[in-house]
């Protein structure tokens, strides 16, 4: 745009020189009007109050935004410039009334005719001559008069000016006034002189009503702009021209700031143009205004504009209201949003800012309290600033739910601290706090009320707190008040002389509103703490066994989570008892020791099959670390080591402590272990198999070894596979069937064990967890495998001789396999053998279909 294309005005004496806009009609400006316009400008300011006379076409929104709400707009006195003197010619048309002027001119003209006709007879003496002095006389006259009439739009455009300017409030003026100006001087409105005063003096109040600079709008400039415009009778389209006149000014300054500051004044002036020629125009300013074309200005930008002062002059209105809000206000705020063009969703924003603010000074205020750490007394002040807060939030639900709830402001809904100073993670911790507090304070009466129960969840949702949150510190507190009522129950002896402890604990959790499962937790808990308090010393004496007994009893604890609880607690102390026992090992398991495992197993009052399942579960482990190194042995020799030391562990430590928890002598031979369900009692058959294999005859000791034998209730069968057992003991077998003995000059040969390694063998047998039947099978497959290795060598041929049978049973006594297996065995290495000869003959052709039918016939 051109910036230097703006309109100057000539003085309304002379003829005007006139200069054309695009944007205003082509009426003459005088020169004069807009000089003195600015020097107006530049002069000190001397304001004075102007009225707010409300105007039916006037939204009422605006008009009750006026004086009694915001400051009033002042002007300046000489804003219009000052009053105009009129010429002597122009008071002389002032003084006329159009009729007496009409007269006048008729007169003038009349009487310029009639000098000229008498002239011209009196000097021409002819009557040609008269006649043309009554031509040129009347042409003067005639001149005269229009002269007279052309002046009389100056002289009511003076006067229209000066009538302006004589009012000390310039929104008192009205329309009748203005068409009396006109219809005095006999002339229209939309005469180009009238017309052009109109506008000028439009711009120049609406040029004093637009605050300047950064100074914020005060709510009631359209409201006077509008009642001005109507009371100048200006149409919009002239209007909106001078609209556009004062962008140009501004854009003009704009573009002479000297600094940033002071490009900044003219956006904002700007801005604030835009938006109150929008409010001004309404709908019709999309086309009356043209700032896009004229200023470049884009949609968004005056978008932009409307937007920001909308929202400073909402936010104003806002402001001028507390937490005692009512409806007429809330119906006052929607009508003021519609008509400063502010949309629902900004509205609703900046209304819940303002419920927000109040409500983050109250918990401000009551952190201070909590966190000074006031006397109990001053601490009701925190209760006090959250039953404001809620109490508002009440108010604001109420107002929601009004039937004329879609007549209020946006926004209207319970209280949120979204977007506000205590909308972070960093401050969760302290609305924690003051949520714990006032949950203190419910509980202090003892009972939770539902007054209160229902206050706790609209402070939860106004906090944000997450239910499990909330629930959890509603826990906490509850807990430590049922503690407490607890306690003092059990201290008056309420809770003893009560016909029914159920029912009393009932209500109890009733009048708390407290979970009856938290509760019979909160009873495990002090009993637990009771035993844990008895068994301090190790023993639990008779007087503490009665008062853990009145206390399950008042408390309604189960038997089951009685003994869970003994089992744990006094468990844990045997188990301690019994590690340090096996940590003694083999040496070390003395009569200080005895004596501590059976005060254990006495005196904590465990079940016997308790006490051995502990001491059962810390003797495996121990076993499972001989078995670890075994397996990791280098040889057959090392692991039977790790094995004899095992077994050696169970005979001197497992088999004392057992009998030491039985509270029976180490000397009393320790009963056979029960025989279960699957497991049959062995047999005659079996028996025959212990007494016919050597091996197993050395491994069945005799019934007055049986003192000796080591314990073999803690055994490792439901620890190991059978197939790791059975593997186990097959190398502790093999070891004492063999050994190797090292002499001098490298030279080793095999020796056989003594029966003491058997009797050893038998105890890991027991310790393994192996029946008879599986260690009948380990010892009887060991003799297969011997007895079929030398065998496949006597009968390499296959042929079976007498002596050959006669070398056979040697071998099957030696072995000590018995006779049945023997025979089997030979069975299969003659029929293997035979096959194999059968086919080597018949692919050699020394056997004929013949021969073979018949050697099948025979049973072969």
């Amino acid at each position: 745009m051109d910036t230097s294309i703006f309109l100057t005005v000539s003085p309304s004496v002379a003829q005007p020189k006139v200069l054309f806009s695009p944007f205003l009609p082509p009426n003459p400006l005088r020169l004069s009007t807009t000089l003195a316009y600015h020097q107006s400008r530049r002069r000190r300011r001397r304001r004075y109050r102007i009225s707010t006379i409300r105007s039916a076409s006037i939204p009422t929104s605006l008009s009750a935004s006026s004086s009694s709400d915001q400051p009033i707009k002042a002007i300046e006195p000489d804003v219009f410039g000052g009053k105009k003197e009129l010429t002597g010619f122009q008071a002389l048309v002032d003084a006329m009334s159009p009729t007496v002027r009409i007269a006048s001119s008729a007169l003038i003209f009349a009487g310029a005719i009639a000098a000229g006709y008498g002239l011209g007879s009196k000097f021409g003496g002819s009557r040609n001559v008269a006649m043309g002095g009554a031509v040129a006389l009347g042409t003067a006259g005639a001149g005269v008069a229009y002269a007279l009439n052309s002046c009389v739009p100056e002289v009511a455009a003076v006067n229209l000016h000066n009538y302006v300017a004589d009012f000390d409030d310039p929104a008192v003026l009205n329309k009748e006034d203005i068409e009396a100006i006109a219809n005095r001087y006999g002339i229209s409105k939309q005469n180009e002189a009238f017309n052009t005063e109109l506008c000028d003096i439009y711009c120049r109040y609406v040029s004093s009503i637009l605050p300047p600079g950064n100074e914020d709008l005060k709510g009631d400039e359209v409201e006077t702009i509008i009642k001005f415009k109507n009371a100048l009778g200006i149409d919009d389209p002239d209007a909106a021209a001078m609209h556009m006149q004062i962008g140009r000014r501004i854009f003009r300054q704009r573009l002479e700031a000297a600094d940033r500051d002071a490009d900044l004044e003219q956006r904002r002036e700007f801005q604030k143009l835009i938006y109150v020629s929008t409010l001004v125009f309404g709908e019709a300013s999309s086309f009356l205004l043209p700032w896009k074309r004229v200023f470049k200005v884009t949609d968004a930008q005056v978008e932009l504009a409307v937007r920001d002062n909308a929202q400073r002059l909402y936010g104003f209105k806002v402001k001028s209201i507390g937490q005692d809000i009512n409806v007429d206000q809330l119906v006052g705020l929607r009508e003021a949003q519609l008509a400063y063009r502010l949309s629902d969703e900004l509205a609703e924003n900046m209304f819940k800012e303002l419920t927000r603010k109040p409500v983050d000074e109250n918990i401000s205020t009551a952190l201070n309290i909590l966190k000074s750490r006031t006397r109990a007394s001053e601490a009701t002040r925190i209760v006090e600033e959250l039953n404001k807060v809620l109490k508002f939030n009440n108010l604001l639900i109420s107002l929601k739910n009004h039937p004329e709830a879609n007549r209020f402001a946006r926004g209207v809904g319970p209280v949120s601290l979204l977007g506000g100073e205590y909308d972070s993670d960093r401050k969760i911790d302290d609305l924690k706090l003051l949520y714990r507090a006032y949950v203190w304070d419910s509980l202090s009466s003892g009972r939770m009320e539902e007054d209160k129960l229902t206050a706790l969840n609209q402070l939860r949702n106004i906090f944000g707190l997450g239910m499990r949150e909330a629930e959890s510190i509603k826990l906490e507190v509850t807990s430590k008040v049922y503690r407490r009522q607890l306690a003092q129950a059990v201290s008056s002896g309420d809770l003893a002389a009560a016909d029914s402890k159920a029912a009393y604990l009932q209500n109890l959790c009733e009048e708390l509103q407290f979970d009856a499962e938290k509760a019979v937790e909160i009873h495990e808990e002090i009993y637990r703490q009771k035993l844990q308090q008895a068994v301090a010393d190790g023993a639990l004496s008779d007087e503490d066994v009665k008062v853990l007994e009145k206390l399950q009893i008042m408390f309604c604890i189960p038997r089951e989570t009685v003994e869970a609880a003994h089992a744990d607690i006094c468990g844990s102390l045997f188990e301690k008892v019994v590690k340090e026992a096996i940590a003694a090992g083999v040496d070390g398991y003395d009569a200080e020791i005895k004596k501590a495992v059976r005060k254990a197993a006495f005196g904590l009052c465990l079940p016997r099959e308790v006490a051995m399942n502990i001491a059962s579960k810390a003797v495996r482990k121990i076993f499972i670390s001989y078995i670890q190194r075994a397996r990791a042995a280098g040889s057959r020799t090392e692991s039977a080591k790790e094995l004899k030391k095992m077994i050696a562990f169970n005979s001197l430590v497992v088999t004392e402590l057992v009998a030491d928890i039985k509270g029976e002598s180490s000397d009393t031979p320790p009963a056979e272990p029960p025989v279960e369900k699957g497991e049959k009692v062995v047999d005659e058959g079996e028996d025959e198999e212990w007494e016919s294999l050597q091996s197993l005859r050395k491994v069945r000791p005799g019934k007055e070894s049986l003192a000796k034998k080591g314990q073999t209730e803690i055994n490792l069968k439901d620890d190991l596979p059978e197939r790791d057992r059975t593997d186990l003991y097959k190398t502790y077998l093999l070891y004492c069937m063999t050994g190797v003995v090292n002499i001098p000059l490298g030279t080793q040969f095999t020796t056989k064990k003594g029966d003491s390694e058997y009797a050893l063998l038998n105890q890991l047998g027991g310790i393994l967890g192996l029946t008879s039947k599986e260690i009948v099978e380990v010892h009887r497959s060991l003799a297969e495998q011997a007895f079929r290795q030398k065998a496949e060598v006597i009968l390499a041929d296959g042929q079976l001789t007498k002596a050959r049978i006669e070398q056979l049973n040697e071998l099957q006594k030696d072995v000590g396999l018995p006779p049945q297996y023997a025979q089997k065995i030979i069975k299969g290495i003659t029929t293997t053998k035979m096959a194999a000869a059968l086919e080597t003959a018949v692919a050699q052709g020394r056997l004929s279909i013949k021969e073979i039918r018949e050697l099948r016939e025979a049973g072969v």
